[in-house]
């Protein structure tokens, strides 16, 4: 009998999964999220971060600092430079992990890789988590590194005129409000947005018209709620979230920067992230959107996988034209 099945009742999305995707599925862990899980599932994350090898060969200079916040308590940021020498555009980074787990180290190859293939400056920053730290803690603390790029560019080698927001999942839902805070703010320019299935609509899972064929996998309907109401304080889904909280609620998207919106198109974040693509068209936002057919929440464990190569170039040339007009 396979591992994953559908709850009874309920219609299996398995059939529709990517064959090349399968393999990997099996390894992904799956959880119910509660006050009681949450800790071992943190401490299951440090214990294998902590375990494994620093990768080799990648010439890139990664450091850590401590940054000051204004509100009196200070965060870490993971600095990857490129060798060489030269002003680069810096892309800030915000890992995923529901607003509730992940470290900045967990996409620490990618952002090596990322930082060489992209030739910028990345700054991935460890921002507090919920439940412990409600909205707007975690958001704030990516503003504040966001201030601190903007105001050390010479010191990082950065050009201040082209810095841009990336994450994944929370951390995609991270950067589409980092975007709008910087915009409501005016003190940081932004020039592009790198959305990876980003998590950006506290309502999704709430409704009694679900998507029969997304969120069965990795991240479900119970992850994102438990997630989201860590985050909030309170249960998803009600009235008066803050569009900061969540960007799907926000009513005017008009002078965001540029944006680049992947998803898979059994995640349970796809319909959330088709829509705010078509709101950014209409609010005259330049947008790019991909949905990848039979790929999950995730997706991306499965390196070797076509559409997951498919969706890792996309994402790259996106932030490539952004970063670098001046390259044809």
């Amino acid at each position: 009998m396979d591992r994953i099945e559908a709850k009874a009742g309920e219609m299996s999305s398995k059939h529709l999964v990517d064959p090349e995707l399968l393999a990997a599925l099996e390894t992904l862990p799956s959880f119910t999220f509660s006050s009681e899980v949450l800790p071992l599932v943190r401490q299951g994350l440090d214990d294998m971060l902590a375990a494994l090898p620093a990768p080799e060969g990648l010439q890139v200079d990664v450091t850590e600092r401590r940054i000051a916040t204004p509100q009196g308590h200070d965060i870490g940021v993971l600095i990857y430079t490129p060798s060489g020498t030269g002003v680069r555009p810096a892309v800030l980074h915000m890992h995923g992990g529901g607003y509730i787990l992940g470290r900045a180290r967990m996409n620490d190859i990618s952002n090596r890789m990322l930082a060489i293939d992209a030739q910028c400056v990345i700054i991935s920053v460890d921002y507090r988590l919920a439940p412990e730290t409600p909205h707007p803690g975690s958001l704030e603390d990516c503003y504040a590194a966001l201030k601190w790029v903007h105001d050390n560019a010479e010191a990082l080698g950065v050009d201040r005129r082209r810095i841009a927001v990336s994450g994944e999942s929370a951390g995609g839902g991270l950067a589409a409000a980092l975007a709008l805070l910087a915009r409501d703010r005016g003190e940081v320019p932004l020039i592009f947005q790198r959305l990876i299935y980003p998590m950006i609509d506290d309502r999704t899972g709430t409704g009694a018209h679900p998507h029969p064929y997304t969120g069965e996998f990795v991240w479900t309907a119970a992850s994102n709620r438990f997630g989201w109401s860590s985050l909030l304080g309170r249960a998803p889904g009600g009235e008066g979230v803050s569009a900061y909280a969540a960007t799907a609620r926000a009513e005017n998207l008009a002078g965001l920067p540029a944006a680049y919106i992947g998803v898979g198109a059994l995640d349970l974040f796809l319909e959330e992230s088709i829509e705010y693509a078509r709101r950014l068209t209409r609010a005259g936002v330049p947008t790019e959107l991909h949905v990848y057919p039979g790929a999950y929440h995730a997706f991306d464990a499965a390196p070797e996988a076509r559409v997951t190569q498919a969706a890792q170039r996309d994402a790259l040339h996106a932030l490539l034209r952004a970063l670098h007009p001046e390259i044809d």
